[in-house]
């Protein structure tokens, strides 16, 4: 997948947070390495929120912190892909002030 990814000229996923669930998902689903699918995914969806000044709340905390994280990894590795929607939902929503 392509997080910036377009059909007739509009983006697949035009908002921050679905950007950073399909990132997510894909890398985590797709299983592009050999090993440590989940641990780079993980990564890359911390760096990718941090680099586009999304990943802490105006408190200063982490607007999803690391247990929920691996929580949310690890389901989404042992999912059915025909709930990908929902998986998706979740995250965005956890990203969501």
């Amino acid at each position: 997948g392509n997080i910036y990814q377009t059909f007739a000229g509009k983006e697949l996923y035009p908002s921050l947070e679905e950007k950073a669930a399909h990132l997510l998902y894909f890398i985590i689903k797709d299983h592009p390495f050999i090993d440590g699918n989940k641990r780079t995914a993980s990564f890359l969806f911390v760096y990718f929120l941090d680099r586009n000044n999304y990943l802490y709340r105006a408190s200063g905390e982490k607007k999803i912190n690391d247990n929920a994280l691996t929580a949310l990894s690890l389901l989404i590795a042992v999912s059915d892909p025909k709930d990908k929607d929902v998986l998706i939902k979740i995250t965005t929503n956890l990203l969501t002030d």
